[in-house]
Formats: C-alpha cells, sequence, structure tokens
C-alpha cells in the first residue's frame, strides 16, 4: 500500500483506563496527524470523570468517532451480544486497520475483521496484548484456556505487536512461537513529559499512583508504609492515587493497619500533577509489560522504586540490579528506607531522564506502528 494514502483506522480495546488508553490516546494523535481517519471503540462501563475528559481532549482527531458499548472483562455468554453491537459499528466504519488492544479487544476485533474479510472488506487485524494473558499461570486451568484461546485467535491476526521484549518472549513461553509475523513496538513519550516537575513545599515521601487492583501491588506499598512507620524517627507520608476494582479493599487496610494519618487517598489524577506531591514514586507490580508510569516519572525527572517484573527491567537497562523482589513487601520496606536515608542526587535523576528520552519516542512508536500496519497489505 502506498504510504501517502490516508488509513481508515480503529483501535479496539476494552477498558479506558490506564497504559492501553495511554497508548491508543498517543496513536490516534500522531495517525489523525499524518492524515489518517481513526475511531476508537471501547467499554461504556469503566472510567470515570478523568477518563471523560481525556476523552474529550481527544475527540477532534477522531474522524471516525467514538463508540463505546458495554464489555464484560471475564468472559459470559454477553460477549456474543456484545460481538454482534461491536461488528454492526465496525462495519459501519469501514476500517483499513483494526488495531486490537488487550484480550478482550483483540478477541474481538480479530473475529470481526475476519468476518469482514469474507464480506469482500480488506482489512488489516494487528493484536497487541499490552501483558494481558501472558501474565497468567501456564500451570492453572484459566491459563490454559486463555493460551489456547489465543493461539485460535492466531488464524485470525495478520501481525502481533508487542510493546516489550519480556511481553514478546512471555507469548512464546506460554501461547507458542507465533505464527504470524510480529513487531516489537516500545511505548513512547512525548518532548513535554521530559520537562522535569516540580515538587510541592511538605512533599509526601512516596507517591503511588495506578489502577487499584492486587496485580499492581498497592497492598505491598500500603504494607510497606505500615513497616516504615513502625518505631520511625519520623512520620513517612505517601499519596495513594487511582482507581479500580478492589480500592475498597485497600482503604480498609489502610484502616486496619493503622496507616490513615500516613497516608492520603486521592481519585485518579494527571499523571504529573501526582508526581509534584512527592519525592519519589513507588511502582510495586507483581505483573507488568511495558508500564507508561515508569517511563512517565524517570521523564519527569523522579526517583523511582520498581518491582523486577516485565518489560522495568528493560527500562532501566544497566541499573536493573536496583529493582526489587516482586510480591515482596519487606524488600519493598527496605529499598524505601534506604531512599529516604540516602537520596538519590539529581544529576542521577537527570543523567537516566535523558538515557530514556533515545529509546522511548512517540514519534518513533507510532512511525513503527505504522510499519507493522503497511506489512499488513
Amino acid at each position: 500500500m502506498n504510504q501517502t494514502k490516508s488509513l481508515r483506522i480503529v483501535h479496539c480495546f476494552r477498558s479506558p483506563v490506564g497504559g492501553i488508553f495511554r497508548h491508543v490516546r498517543d496513536l490516534a494523535a500522531i495517525q489523525a496527524a499524518a492524515g489518517h481517519k481513526v475511531g476508537i471503540l471501547c467499554d461504556s462501563s469503566t472510567g470515570g470523570e478523568l477518563e471523560d475528559a481525556l476523552f474529550d481532549q481527544i475527540m477532534p482527531d477522531l474522524e471516525l468517532g467514538l463508540v463505546r458499548i458495554p464489555m464484560r472483562r471475564a468472559i459470559t455468554p454477553g460477549d456474543l451480544v456484545t460481538l454482534v453491537s461491536t461488528f454492526s459499528e465496525i462495519k459501519k466504519l469501514k476500517p483499513d486497520v483494526l488495531h486490537a488492544h488487550g484480550a478482550k479487544g483483540g478477541s474481538y476485533a480479530r473475529m470481526i475483521g475476519s468476518l469482514l474479510r469474507v464480506s469482500g472488506n480488506r482489512v488489516a487485524r494487528l493484536y497487541c496484548p499490552h501483558g494481558g494473558t501472558i501474565h497468567y499461570d501456564a500451570a492453572t486451568a484459566k491459563g490454559r484456556l486463555f493460551f489456547s484461546l489465543e493461539r485460535f485467535l492466531e488464524r485470525m491476526t495478520d501481525r502481533l505487536i508487542f510493546v516489550s521484549e519480556y511481553e514478546r518472549d512471555g507469548y512464546r513461553e506460554k501461547v507458542g512461537e507465533p505464527r504470524c509475523p510480529i513487531s516489537l513496538v516500545y511505548n513512547g513519550l512525548t518532548p513535554a513529559e521530559f520537562e522535569k516537575t516540580g515538587t510541592e513545599r511538605g512533599a509526601a515521601d512516596f507517591l503511588y499512583i495506578g489502577m487499584m487492583r492486587d496485580l499492581k501491588g498497592p497492598d505491598l506499598f500500603l504494607q510497606a508504609i505500615a513497616t516504615l512507620n513502625q518505631n520511625a524517627s519520623r512520620p513517612v507520608k505517601a499519596h495513594f492515587v487511582g482507581d479500580g476494582p478492589d480500592k475498597s479493599k485497600y482503604l480498609e487496610q489502610i484502616d486496619k493497619l493503622g496507616i490513615s494519618d500516613f497516608v492520603t487517598v486521592h481519585d485518579p489524577m494527571p499523571a504529573r500533577e501526582a508526581f509534584s506531591k512527592a519525592k519519589r514514586v513507588v511502582v510495586p507490580s507483581r505483573a507488568e509489560s511495558m508500564p507508561y508510569i515508569v517511563l512517565e516519572a524517570i521523564a519527569a525527572g523522579k526517583p523511582v522504586i520498581a518491582t523486577r517484573v516485565g518489560g522495568i527491567p528493560e527500562i532501566f537497562d544497566t541499573e536493573a540490579d536496583k529493582l526489587v523482589e516482586p510480591g515482596n513487601a519487606e524488600a519493598l520496606a527496605a529499598t524505601m528506607r534506604e531512599a529516604i536515608e540516602n537520596p538519590e542526587k539529581p544529576a542521577i535523576t537527570t543523567k537516566r531522564a535523558k538515557l530514556l528520552e533515545k529509546r522511548f519516542s512517540v514519534s518513533v512508536m507510532a512511525s513503527d506502528v505504522y510499519d507493522a500496519y503497511l506489512k499488513c497489505f
């Protein structure tokens, strides 16, 4: 296909929160600026005021519009109804490219793309797991089911896009060697995100910002804060920012641990706004693929304490030995205590941000994704 031709691109994913939503917003903006017609189809039952505001920001980029349909995270009989509704909506948009993100969006988009092909529409079907099913244990029945489904859907996939070596290698190990072409495309940041954020006067010691679910480790963060405040010479304060299915459980944990005086809870807010509230960012995840929050925090010049999971070692590169053992609140607390006692010098965080800027650019990300599209025709 001629690279100058305007493409009709539809991004399909389930939940408009977190890294996937950020990834799609960046792609939509750059693709629209390049003259392509872009649309989004996603779930209507997740997201809040912050996500609504983010949709408002990108609506000028969505010439093909925004379609929101209820999509359950779990596999249910209702998926068939959703599939029919989704097919009807996507067919109207006449896409050249169906770019699927995440397991549920990937299932719908690839099946619909294949149905469109049967009716004579030549549509490229691309799928990026963004971690998703790769996080499941191959020894469990649920894991084996999901990996079998991934293998089956491969037949309806023109190209797989992985956002980290970890994700690519995990797919090979758990699903099998891909039988369709693959691309490795790192997430990227905008130039503005490499400007340092300030730190508020009286800033807290630590910040957790992200999805409120066990996979992201907020419970480990809270346990570490409790440990640090036992026999501490001064209070260790933290901000706890985000939303998600398990938030109420973590609010109960704060009460049970007796740390409500040390932890300030917030609804979701822009990352850079949250960064200014604390001296350091903690990413205590049990599993990740290529987390934007780590990239964003480093680019903003914040010291980052993170676990050794997923693609995080690829971000830290030669500093990967500084990462914390996942799932271990005591190890996390020890690293956080060391950060208080021996703060990182600004020169170190500045150097880390400059190295990151060379490797994780949003323009490179969009260019590589576009190349992946062209290879499908």
